[in-house]
């Protein structure tokens, strides 16, 4: 009997696996259906494969196998009933969006993200088999000849960025990105008022971005783009201008740490938005407040103009959450990197940070011998320390593009200053302080080569100046803790 059951176990693992597979498939049929406005339910293809599963077994056996089929396939049909959304991004490049999380966290209603080619639009608009869609890169203005009706916003900054199918099945398009940069530009405390801005980029959100400007009382208002009168080539003529607001994809991920321009450049500049929120602090965003210029990321925008959008897919005002939810998406997303001398417990620290948070742990001397092949200690003494500080900052620039972590970073990553910007771009960066008599030199040829002393002297600046939050190592638990909580998670 015993044998018996193994061989049946066995059988139950390997339908389990397969069934798991059919799941997945079905679900990306379930996405196309629903593109199309196609039901989910295609009774004449199911009686058909039934009838072909029938034959395939001996008459005594061909109920029993009917219902078995027959319950796979309801089971599918509820797979795919049940992962249905009723309102949508549209756009192309949406992998790695928020706007489901922040959705769903605005109005509890679910929120998918439909990836459409330019040739797939016609046909979707066909059917449009959604209660109401948003509307990102590229397709803001693409979409205005599919719409029965333009709000007069939408129609000003000939951009659409929210759909309503309406009860009669017309079409209604909005433009709530008005509401959401609006609603940064007021949380910032930055006057607009009387003052010279520039727009960088010429796409469908910048001419929302010019009316909000204006209606905040610009006193002149340039777009530069590539090829327009007013481009990079020739941008000395607007040095005088006071504010900067990034409306292209430039510094976005996964391409973060370059900028389409640089403030200091602009010596009058007293305010800088970027419409990236991926990574939390653009290139931009880290030079404007290095210089200690007021600057806001695009996630207020983007969480504003989503509940804006939710107020008009449901009726149902969740403006009020805007900054809550905020919190909790940065929460979510940013990174906290633990820097500080070698010995000083980052790595253990970091491990039970992450534990308590909920996030990943990341060492990032583990990624670069990963990567390499060799441990720290080993490339320091086999190529040099330049070559093993390039590698090192290699392996920051890949890590900290991403968001939810816990990064324990290697003692001398301060010594390169493009480290900061890359640590900083998705995260907060806590300094961790030890005692110098009780870190360890044993297996880090720096710190036996110049000394504990020496290398902390060095090192205590920018160990300093780079972090949010400073904390004594005494204790590791409480260490963790106490970095917790005074970072509010």
């Amino acid at each position: 009997m015993d044998q018996y059951r193994k061989e049946i176990d066995r059988i139950d693992a390997e339908i389990a696996r397969l069934l798991d597979e059919r799941l997945d498939v079905a679900a990306e049929i379930g996405k196309y259906k629903q593109e199309r406005g196609l039901p989910v339910l295609d009774a004449a293809r199911e009686k058909k494969k039934i009838d072909s599963f029938a034959g395939l077994f001996e008459e005594d056996r061909r109920n029993y196998v009917i219902g078995v089929i027959e319950a796979i396939m309801e089971g599918s049909r509820n797979y795919q009933q049940d992962r249905r959304f009723e309102y949508a991004l549209l756009g192309r490049g949406l992998r790695h969006s928020l706007s489901p999380e922040v959705h769903e966290a605005l109005g509890g209603y679910a929120y998918g993200l439909i990836d459409l080619e330019p040739d797939d639009l016609d046909g979707f608009f066909s059917a449009f088999p959604l209660k109401g869609a948003s509307v990102t890169m590229p397709y803001k203005r693409s979409v205005m000849k599919y719409l029965d009706e333009v709000s007069e916003t939408a129609k000003a900054v000939n951009s659409v960025n929210t759909i309503v199918k309406r009860t009669d099945g017309t079409l209604a398009g909005y433009n709530t990105d008005y509401d959401g940069f609006k609603y940064t530009v007021e949380k910032s405390g930055v006057d607009i008022k009387g003052k010279k801005c520039l727009i960088f980029g010429s796409g469908g959100v910048s001419g929302t971005v010019r009316k909000v400007l204006e209606d905040c009382g610009a006193v002149e208002i340039r777009i530069i783009s590539r090829k327009g009168p007013d481009n990079y080539e020739n941008l000395d003529k607007h040095f005088d201008a006071q504010i900067l607001v990034n409306a292209t994809p430039v510094g976005m991920y996964p391409n973060n740490g370059v900028s389409p321009v640089h403030p200091e450049q602009f010596e009058a500049c007293c305010g800088v938005f970027d419409l990236i929120y991926n990574p939390l602090r653009s290139e931009l965003i880290l030079e404007a407040e290095r210089l200690g210029i007021p600057a806001a990321s695009g996630l207020e925008m983007l969480v504003a103009q989503a509940a804006y959008a939710g107020l008009l897919f449901t009726g149902e005002d969740h403006t009020d959450i805007i900054d809550a939810v905020c919190e909790m998406i940065r929460r979510e997303q940013e990174n906290i990197v633990l820097i500080g001398m070698p010995g000083s417990g980052k790595t253990v620290i970091g491990r039970k940070l992450a534990e308590l948070t909920g996030k990943q742990f990341r060492d990032s001397d583990a990624c670069l011998q990963e990567t390499y092949g060799k441990t720290a200690e080993e490339l320091i003494l086999s190529e040099g320390e330049d070559v093993f500080r390039t590698y090192e900052t290699a392996v920051i620039e890949s890590l900290a593009k991403e968001g939810g972590q816990v990064i324990a970073t290697g003692g001398g990553v301060v010594e390169r200053e493009e480290n900061r910007n890359l640590l900083r771009s998705n995260g907060r960066i806590v300094y961790i302080r030890r005692d110098l008599d009780k870190l360890p030199a044993g297996g880090r040829p720096i710190s036996r080569a110049e000394g504990v002393q020496n290398i902390f002297e060095r090192r205590r600046e920018r160990y300093e100046g780079w972090q949010d939050l400073t904390v004594e190592n005494h204790v590791i638990n409480e260490t963790a803790n106490e970095i917790r909580e005074k970072l509010g998670y």
